[in-house]
């Protein structure tokens, strides 16, 4: 899917928010009729752990995925800046419309902020002996897509993401972590290179089945697994360390033991560096999407959900080690190595609790 204006398509502007620091509105595509991008202009890009409740530091270039994925933590995010959007622009007829007419949910990926300031934000963060540069250089981590997809449809438009990543090739030293399920991040790969030469790079792949029709049902508007497979290859050829992030791992519908082993086999003969995975966590955001759509997609697993995630957001301890125990297992089969964050996170580290804990980010513009 891309957001490219096809020939005739009408071009909306967008003046939600003042974009001066392009000198012009940046444009609202209306390629596709159900979903829009707006331009802000972000006040801060760079979160501290502090912000994420996390350990690492979180760059986010949009606000909002168009992948649409059921499962997705973080659609309880875009509520907070539609509602300031909608609020500091009551004139604006399309964002009242989205606050008191869309679902949170489905608001998440059908109105998406691009942050087209972020490279200029970034570089005067990043200015050579601010403290945020010290701590960085100290061996803090910059994770890029903790709370949106940062190759999404609209960076083949906006090139946020590139223009952070240029903005990170000038600063040697770094530690660098890239989330995505998109092979759109293979664009880059003459700066991944360059960025590899004198930081940290890695770049974590999502892929939870290789099952091409149950991944178009669980997301929708997502890169086939064909196609992320390809971009591992193309990423491993270039020596950009890829892991392949399992994540989540949905109950008794991409845990069976067959699915996950051919999953495992795929990515270790395309030479993924590392796999990790973690089970599916519903909070109450996710769950308001993630339950009615298994009561219409996967009715007979309905009743199950709901008395597992009901009353917290984990699946229980027994269910998770046993995930890790078959995990574990397929990649000692296949010559892969599980688990680990990789050479970003110096001494091998159990990869779950540092992302898989990311719901509890919050965002600032």
């Amino acid at each position: 899917m891309s957001v490219r204006a096809k020939k005739g398509a009408k071009v909306e502007q967008s003046t939600l928010f003042d974009a001066s620091v392009l000198g012009r509105p940046l444009p609202m595509v209306g390629e596709q009729k159900d979903i829009r991008y707006y331009g802000t202009v972000a006040r801060n890009v760079l979160n501290g752990p502090e912000t994420t409740g996390m350990g690492f530091w979180s760059v986010n270039p949009y606000v909002g995925c168009a992948f649409g994925c059921a499962y997705c933590y973080a659609r309880y995010t875009h509520r907070w800046v539609l509602d300031r959007a909608a609020t500091t622009n009551p004139e604006h007829e399309d964002m009242q419309a989205a606050r008191d007419n869309l679902s949170p949910w489905l608001a998440f990926e059908r109105r998406i902020f691009v942050k087209q300031n972020a490279a200029d934000v970034l570089r005067n963060v990043l200015r050579h002996g601010s403290d945020k540069h010290k701590a960085l250089l100290n061996g803090d981590t910059i994770v890029i897509g903790t709370a949106t997809d940062p190759f999404q449809p609209a960076e083949r438009r906006f090139r946020i993401t590139r223009s952070v990543l240029e903005v990170l090739a000038d600063h040697p030293g770094l530690s660098i972590c890239i989330i995505t399920k998109s092979p759109l991040v293979t664009r880059d790969i003459d700066l991944l290179k360059r960025i590899n030469r004198h930081s940290s790079l890695t770049v974590h792949l999502s892929l939870i089945s290789t099952d091409r029709e149950l991944a178009r049902k669980l997301e929708p508007r997502a890169p086939t697994p064909e196609a992320r497979l390809r971009a591992l290859a193309r990423l491993r050829e270039s020596d950009i360390e890829t892991g392949i992030n399992v994540m989540p791992v949905l109950p008794a519908i991409t845990d069976q033991p067959q699915a996950l082993e051919h999953l495992v086999k795929s990515v270790a003969e395309r030479g993924a560096s590392y796999v990790n995975s973690c089970a599916l966590r519903l909070r109450s955001s996710a769950r308001a999407r993630y339950l009615p759509f298994i009561e219409q997609e996967f009715p007979q697993l309905a009743k199950r959900y709901r008395a597992t995630y009901t009353f917290d957001h984990k699946v229980s301890a027994a269910y998770s080690e046993a995930l890790r125990t078959t995990m574990r297992s397929l990649c000692e089969k296949y010559g892969v190595a599980y688990g680990y964050y990789g050479r970003n996170g110096g001494e091998a580290e159990i990869v779950e609790e540092r992302f898989a804990g990311a719901e509890q980010l919050q965002l600032e513009l």
